[in-house]
């Protein structure tokens, strides 16, 4: 499976921007989907992910309460939407895919170099 994620761009601080993660065939195969972000110089932080093995979800403490996760019934999509964007929000955010069984606090952190589908990554630019 392929995923492709269109719609990052530049949002001035405060705005919403949602993501979407296109999928070349139904996710529904996989246990764990996401969204991880890298912001230039640092190494990618896993923001919002959901695991359905346990159902749990799984947010960085920096997005709670500003960004959610939800897809299609086909379960091709998945989209990221963000409320209230702050600049530390900006860098290039992925979407990921695992069959892994673990839990989404896992693979969203210490796991993410163990999953094994990644899109190309969106540049999302919040400006102040």
């Amino acid at each position: 499976v392929q995923l492709v994620e269109p719609g990052g761009g530049l949002v001035q601080a405060g705005g919403s921007l949602r993501l979407s993660c296109v999928a070349s065939e139904s996710t529904s195969s996989f246990n764990f989907m996401g969204w991880v972000r890298q912001e230039v110089g640092n190494e990618r932080e896993g923001v919002l992910c959901i695991t359905s093995s346990d159902d749990s979800t799984y947010y960085a403490d920096s997005v709670k309460g500003r960004f959610a996760i939800s897809s299609d019934n086909a379960k091709t999509t998945v989209y990221l939407q963000m409320n209230d964007l702050k600049p530390e929000d900006t860098a290039v955010y992925y979407c990921a895919a695992s069959e892994r069984a673990y839990y989404s606090e896992y693979l969203c952190g210490a796991g993410l170099p163990y999953l094994e589908v990644w899109g190309q990554g969106t540049l999302v630019n919040v400006s102040s």
